[in-house]
């Protein structure tokens, strides 16, 4: 079954011995996770975000990671979707959102520039919890603004329950919470749901960034997702910026704000800290 999604669901898929393997491999996965968070094995990086205009960070996106004692960094494209399927997801994403909230407060606490973080939202947990009262829950437990904090949805998510996004996104945005859909341009949902979410920004997924430079195809896609979100009045950030020219053509096309490898890579909350306090800047992006 889990070999038949993978591939694309409405198929079937013959069992092999290979599949025993994974499947043994998946169930002695889910059961490490389920004492994870509580051994103190996830942990969270943080990846600055940078504003063209002058150089300056002006926040980061909180991203998860887990030191596995056997297998070591175990990378979330293989842990994430086995706590979605075991139902692990929600304690996981508690303890990511709490975490980072915490951890922006005490930045905000020591004087730091105002920084926003950013924490991705799972189509699991949108579609089965109140992931408003659920947020908005947290804020209160770690008194952090709401203005600070900044939830980053997948445009995929959007279309399979716009009614129920719709009255989420409404409830958040209200509350002062940011908005920003993640990976814009790779889903296959209609253009139209943009005039009705209130969302703050739109995030154009590294893979037309990464090529903007060789395939004109990608370029032009950056360029009209540029001018299609500042038509609507939202943000766009660029992730995946691996290099100055990456940069200068996105300042060029009048692209807000920068993610990505050139900056610097996801690190720790020490070193993203260390980074706010010496006020870094990068020359290239300079007005």
């Amino acid at each position: 079954m889990y070999r038949a999604k993978s591939l694309g669901r409405n198929m079937y898929q013959g069992f092999t011995h290979e599949m025993r393997e994974e499947t043994q491999q998946r169930v002695k996965l889910e059961t490490s996770l389920r004492g994870a968070a509580a051994a103190g094995q996830l942990q969270l990086v943080y990846q600055p975000k940078l504003n063209l205009a002058n150089g300056t960070i002006i926040g980061c996106e909180a991203l998860l990671r887990w030191q596995h004692p056997e297998l070591g960094m175990v990378p979330p494209s293989r842990f994430i979707p086995v706590a979605e399927d075991s139902g692990l997801i929600m304690p996981i994403s508690d303890w990511v959102l709490r975490t980072a909230c915490l951890q922006a407060k005490a930045w905000s606490a020591a004087g730091l520039p105002a920084t926003t973080v950013a924490v991705n939202i799972s189509a699991r947990q949108i579609l089965q919890h109140d992931v408003a009262e659920w947020t908005l829950g947290i804020l209160g437990e770690t008194g952090l603004a709401p203005h600070l904090l900044e939830l980053e949805l997948t445009e995929s998510l959007i279309a399979q329950d716009v009614d129920k996004v719709t009255a989420t996104f409404g409830r958040l945005k209200d509350a002062g919470v940011k908005l920003s859909i993640d990976d814009f341009g790779t889903g296959y949902s209609s253009l139209s749901y943009l005039k009705h979410f209130p969302v703050d920004t739109l995030k154009i997924d590294q893979s037309f960034v990464r090529n903007m430079l060789t395939e004109p195809d990608d370029a032009a896609i950056v360029r009209a997702v540029i001018m299609l979100a500042h038509n609507l009045r939202f943000k766009v950030i660029a992730e995946g910026v691996e290099t100055a020219e990456h940069c200068r053509l996105l300042r060029e096309h009048r692209c807000d704000e920068i993610q990505g490898y050139y900056i610097s890579k996801p690190v720790p909350a020490g070193e993203f800290e260390a980074m706010l306090r010496n006020g870094v800047q990068l020359p290239v992006c300079r007005a």
